[in-house]
């Protein structure tokens, strides 16, 4: 058999390299672009069908630039959410806003379904979005799913209520949830907090360890092996 030319050897290997690197580039931004453009698509799709069709984007494209503009306009859905959820936002800090909030409240709490759910999701926007508490600040190390095995997870609040009364020796403990790869799902334990290591390490980063199933290391791995070892 013959040998390969050196010199279409080195060309093959150049041009791998280039597209390898071009490819990191290239895949991050495209994905990106994709799931962002996917997102307001989403969005627009459910808020454009409750504008009035003469004022669609599409309607007041043709007045403005004439019938042959006829190119997809996307984006106007989410700027109308951003600034209907604001108005609304605005009315509930006043006076009458909170009163309207509290019987529509009273009515919702009158249907044993819809109770259910409303109450449910109020409690984790609130959660998420009111920074009455602080969730999710801290990240940490934990034993899971035995003695010997390290999960990462991310510290949600201290017991409270039924689960705090109920819990053996709940000062002292915390909530701590374990995500999953592709973090679709996940475990929420509580441990006692000397049973944990703290880390450094953000929310976010954790998230991005887990989601790419341990191949994406924001901190080097011999610091959390330290950690460990230090126990």
């Amino acid at each position: 058999m013959s040998e390969i030319d050196p010199t279409r050897r080195s060309i093959f290997g150049a041009f791998r390299s280039s597209f390898l690197t071009g490819l990191v580039v290239v895949l991050p931004v495209g994905l990106t672009i994709y799931v962002v453009w996917g997102v307001i698509g989403y969005i627009d799709g459910w808020i454009l069908p409750l504008i009035p069709t003469s004022y669609q984007p599409e309607a007041l494209m043709h007045r403005v630039f004439g019938p042959q503009s006829n190119f997809p306009v996307r984006g106007v859905g989410v700027l109308v959410f951003l600034f209907f959820t604001a108005f609304v936002g605005w009315l509930a800090r006043g006076l009458i806003g909170r009163t309207i909030m509290r019987r529509a409240e009273g009515l919702v709490d009158r249907v044993p379904l819809v109770r259910s759910v409303y109450s449910g999701v109020k409690q984790i926007t609130e959660t998420f979005f009111t920074k009455t508490e602080k969730s999710f600040d801290r990240t940490c190390l934990v034993e899971f799913p035995r003695p010997g095995y390290w999960a990462m997870g991310m510290v949600a609040t201290s017991p409270k209520g039924e689960i705090a009364a109920k819990l053996p020796k709940s000062d002292g403990m915390v909530a701590v949830f374990i995500g999953l790869t592709p973090m679709t799902s996940g475990f929420l334990v509580f441990v006692p907090e000397k049973d944990v290591i703290f880390l450094d390490m953000r929310a976010d980063d954790v998230v991005k360890l887990i989601v790419s199933a341990g191949l994406v290391y924001p901190v080097q791995k011999d610091q959390i092996a330290a950690a460990i070892a230090a126990r």
